[in-house]
């Protein structure tokens, strides 16, 4: 396997600062001896491009799935922060997203896709690519389109 790191130089991705909670909650906890339970995290980056609306009414299918990318990044950032070493990471487990969906919007998986694919091409196929629910919402926190969270094994 690749190192991380690395593979995100290549494609000149840096990782944001981890998000600011938004509640009462912990970001990222351990379970177990080897796993890691990640909060959702929205499609804010911290630079005020924020990615907000409802998919199939304000926003395109593309557009949610640069808000999904932007998640998989914020939870990247707090996965980072808190292991210090994000090639510790084993395999993704599982991925929960929710997105943010008018009534007749149907195209969940597809704009969850635009996270699913940065774990892929950061972590293989093998350890990027878990099980997962891509589910629409009526609503999200301020409006974002998108939130995800992600169940981690580590190695």
């Amino acid at each position: 396997m690749s190192d991380v790191y690395e593979v995100l130089k290549e494609k000149g991705i840096t990782l944001p600062a981890p998000p600011p909670k938004g509640g009462v909650y912990t970001p990222v906890q351990e379970f177990g001896d080897k796993f890691l339970y990640c909060s959702g995290c929205g499609p804010d980056l911290g630079d005020g491009n924020n990615i907000t609306g409802k998919l199939g009414r304000d926003l395109t299918v593309e557009e949610g799935q640069k808000a999904a990318y932007n998640c998989v990044l914020n939870l990247l950032a707090n996965l980072d922060a808190k292991i210090g070493d994000l090639n510790r990471i084993k395999r993704f487990v599982k991925v929960l997203a929710f997105v943010n969906s008018a009534d007749d919007f149907v195209q969940q998986p597809q704009v969850v896709n635009g996270g699913s694919n940065l774990l892929a091409e950061l972590f293989g196929e093998e350890a990027g690519v878990p099980a997962r629910s891509a589910i629409g919402s009526n609503a999200l926190p301020g409006g974002i389109a998108c939130e995800i969270e992600v169940l981690v094994e580590l190695k």
